[in-house]
């Protein structure tokens, strides 16, 4: 039990922070081989590992912390970071993680952490042993995925417990995207909430300078659809009218 609270200080930890920890590398593997018999700690992946109550058998490290922990530039995002802002209807039995590195989605403690690969530079917010993407780059990151995270009446009804956003750091989310067809979706659902988030005239003016030339359509799936002549864009007429359906899905807890 010698570095067992520092172990719990830290929550997750490489074989390299037990290194440092207990002075030499036959030190770290005869600690990581005592502890794992006894259910100090797990392994999480290849050269993770966390540490475990011994109060309540479980890991001490959220499983936001631990995506964090998965690489240097690993930061949760899309669905994961509306859980972690606590703007989620549904909490998924999943993670998405935001890395420049490759590695197969694997599961852990019953969530499975998905690697999604980064479009563009973007800032993170830091805090608790969280890196997670700022919740302007949350928005616009989950709308132009919804298809493949989420859904988009999860996607609604995360945007609707939103209190407010800030109109320039959606823009420069958008600038990032470059992507005229990211425009014309996120002008056409956010001036849905525009009330709700406070958002002003200007920033949809702003989305029209840059939406697609060619009509498209919200998503691939487009029964019912009508014109938004606005956002040159085939989708329902009444988009606040899919939040009123029943909720299920196999992801969520």
């Amino acid at each position: 039990m010698k570095h067992y609270e520092k172990l719990i200080e830290l929550g997750c930890f490489s074989r390299c922070d037990l290194v440092t920890i207990t002075g030499s590398d036959a030190a770290a593997n005869s600690l990581i081989h005592d502890y794992l018999q006894k259910g100090y700690i797990e392994r999480v992946r290849r050269d993770l590992y966390t540490a475990i109550s011994i109060e309540t058998k479980q890991p001490v490290p959220t499983r936001y912390q631990i995506a964090s922990r998965l690489f240097e530039d690993a930061c949760v995002s899309h669905h994961s970071a509306f859980e972690y802002y606590g703007y989620a209807n549904q909490v998924f039995y999943a993670v998405y993680v935001t890395t420049q590195n490759r590695f197969q989605s694997f599961a852990y403690d019953g969530v499975t952490y998905h690697r999604i690969a980064p479009r563009y530079e973007a800032s993170v917010e830091l805090s608790g042993g969280v890196r997670a993407a700022d919740l302007e780059r949350t928005v616009i990151d989950s709308i132009n995925d919804f298809e493949k995270i989420g859904g988009l009446e999860e996607t609604l009804r995360c945007l609707m417990l939103i209190p407010v956003l800030k109109p320039d750091k959606l823009l420069l989310t958008l600038a990032a995207y470059n992507s005229g067809f990211l425009y014309q979706k996120s002008g056409y659902l956010l001036e849905s909430l525009r009330d709700s988030l406070d958002l002003p005239e200007s920033f949809f003016a702003e989305c029209r300078k840059h939406i697609s030339g060619s009509k498209k359509y919200l998503m691939k799936e487009h029964n019912n659809f009508v014109w938004h002549e606005k956002w040159r864009l085939y989708a329902p007429a009444d988009i606040r009218a899919i939040t009123n359906k029943g909720v299920t899905d196999d992801d969520a807890i």
